[in-house]
This record gives C-alpha cells, structure tokens and sequence, in this order.
C-alpha cells in the first residue's frame, strides 16, 4: 500500500493540502508550530481513525469548521483504491472506500496498515499494559484476519460479564448463578484462543526483533515474554471461578486477555530500570520493524511509515540505520524534522520529495 495523493482539508492549521508523494521517502521540513506534525496526525487517522495527539476528534477540526476530510488515491498491487473520510464537530463520521460509503471506521483502517513513531514512542515501554496490547493487536488485525473476530466476540462477551458483576447480585441467587456460569464459559474459550492468537504472533516475530536489536541496540541482551493476563499453571476458567467473588465485589471480571501484557526485561531486571531514553526509543524501533517485517513476510503489504520528530532523542548514526531499515522492506515514509541539516545522509536516496511546511501550507520543493 502506498498513498499516491493526499488531500487534507480543514484538519487543525491545514486549510487544504493536496500533494503527491514519494512511494518511497518523504521529507516534511518545518518550524514548531507549523503543520508539519499535523500532517502526520492526518495520515495517522487513516491507519487507526484516531489522532495520536488528541482522544476528542472535534479538537482537530479548524476553527470554525463543522468538519475536517482526508482523501487518497493509494496504489496496491491490482491498481489503484480511493480511500477517504470526515469526521464532524458532531462526532459523526464518513468513510468511503471506492466510492462505496460506510460508518464503519473498519472498512478503511484495514486497507492502510500504518505506524507512526514519535518522541513520545517509549511510552510503548513505560506506559500502561495496554499499549502494549495493541501494540500486539495492531500486527494480528493486519495479519490474522480470524482475529479481528475472536477479539471483537471475546470484547463482547466481558462487557456482558461485567454488566452482569455490576448487578452485585448474592451467588445463592440460582439465576444469577447461571448466568455466570454462562459466560464465564464463553470468556475461557474465546479468552483461550485470543492468547494463542498473541502468544504465535509474538513468537512469529521474534527472530525479526532479535535481528533488529543486534543493529540498535547491541550492547544489550533482552527477552520479551507474554504474560496472558492470568495465573500461570490454570486456565481460564478456573481462574475467572477462583476469582468470582473479588469480582463480584468489585464489579468487573479481574483476569483474561483483556489484563495481558508484554513483559521486556535486559539480564532479568526491567528495561525501563536499565535503559536510557534514547535507548527505550530504539528499542521501539526494532519492535516496530520486526512487526513491519513480519507483515512483508506474510501479506507482501508494505506499510506507510510516520516519523515525527526524527532527530529527538535519536542520533544520526541512529537515525539512518532506522530509515535504512524501513526502506529496505519497500515502506512509504513521511519524516519530520525541523530542519534539513537533521538529515545530512539524506543525499544518498534517490526516490524522494522535500515539502516545506509554513503557516497551514505545504509545497513541494524542487
């Protein structure tokens, strides 16, 4: 997949934009304050249909505009797929895939297997366990289609569960009782099949991380592992009934899936206790490539890449290997930086544009 024309209107200081791209590098140069990371926010919500900047999409329309649309023309291996969407003040959304319209923000995301690292990309590593699942979920949704199901049943099924904890109901309630057992068979089956899925995944791309890490960050040895989100040594179902009567009191199932996470640690001790920033970001890197590389491997789609902000934290030797790297696997990059001499290896590409940004406006340069 690469975007072959992208227009942008009323999208925060982006009045209208229409350019056509690289399939290959694409440089957006630009003071603080410009647009340039807008620009990126813009693509970023055709890949997850969200702003990486903002949970309220309202805030990213321009002042005094009910609404804000993004269109491509992108370029796959039977043609060519028009894609866009808008999303109102309102909060209500369009999105039109060959013409073809929907309210399904789905029906585009899947056609737009997007990434984006930024300054703040070692939250991946400091954050909450959740970003770390979608971390996961994101390369399952663009590689297992079977996934996208089990995950939205098993979603589903918990939200049934904790309606029904929230009735606080007495377990000597005979209906009540049976309706926990209900679901609470339903959660261990789905539940079960939702950590094989992420548990092949994570072993899937591991032999790409391990790889990665020997170029970024070579000075360290670190393991990855899943933790699944419940006990070790029991399954599901016997974890949701030892824990029925905390989570009866409590209002909500405590373990599944939905409480996993990705556990990186370097000589047994956390990463976050051991590397630097600059350290952690690489180390994101290479998570994100394996999982780009992966998708090659698997799908032959390339992946639309944003790198906002390229020279923080990141140094140039650094920098290069990276978009070396992302290159190499037939990736459509857009790069920010405020000024070119943040990018002095970029000579060496052929197959590039330069756009300037200033005041809301981007024009190709020469």
């Amino acid at each position: 997949m690469k975007l072959g024309t992208v227009q942008i209107q009323h999208f925060r200081n982006l009045k209208n934009v229409d350019i056509s791209p690289s399939p290959t590098l694409n440089f957006i140069i630009g003071q603080n304050g410009s647009g340039k990371s807008s620009f990126l926010e813009a693509l970023h919500y055709l890949g997850f249909g969200r702003s990486f900047r903002t949970s309220k999409h309202k805030n990213v329309i321009q002042y005094e505009q009910q609404r804000f649309s993004l269109f491509t023309l992108s370029n796959i291996a039977s043609g060519t797929l028009k894609l866009g969407m808008s999303r109102g003040a309102d909060d209500s959304l369009l999105v039109s895939v060959n013409g073809n319209k929907s309210t399904r923000m789905s029906e585009l995301v899947s056609h737009i297997p997007i990434q984006i690292f930024t300054p703040q990309s070692s939250d991946l590593i400091l954050g909450s366990p959740s970003l770390r699942r979608k971390f996961l979920d994101w390369g399952l949704f663009h590689v297992e289609h079977s996934f996208i199901a089990s995950s939205q049943n098993y979603q589903k099924l918990v939200k049934n569960k904790n309606a029904l904890l929230r009735r606080n109901r007495s377990t000597d309630d005979k209906s009540f009782s049976n309706q926990m057992a209900f679901w609470d068979k339903q959660i261990a089956i789905e539940g079960e099949s939702l950590t094989l899925y992420r548990k092949n995944y994570l072993n899937s791309i591991e032999g790409h991380l391990n790889s990665n890490l020997l170029h970024f960050l070579p000075e360290f040895s670190i393991e990855i592992s899943y933790h699944r989100g419940w006990e070790k040594d029991t399954d599901l179902y016997d974890s949701i009934i030892k824990k029925s009567d905390k989570d009866i009191k409590n209002g909500f199932l405590s373990v599944g899936p939905h409480k996993a996470d990705l556990k990186l640690r370097t000589n047994g001790v956390d990463v976050a206790e051991t590397l630097s920033r600059g350290q952690l970001r690489m180390l994101v890197a290479a998570l994100q490539l394996a999982q780009i590389q992966y998708l090659k491997e698997r799908t032959d789609k390339s992946c639309v890449f944003l790198l906002d902000d390229i020279g923080a934290e990141l140094d140039e030797t650094k920098r290069e290997l990276f978009v070396d790297q992302l290159v190499d696997i037939d990736s459509q990059l857009f790069i920010t930086a405020i000024e070119k001499s943040q990018l002095p290896f970029i000579e060496k590409y052929k197959n590039k544009k330069m756009f300037h940004v200033e005041h809301g406006q981007m024009r190709e340069e020469n």
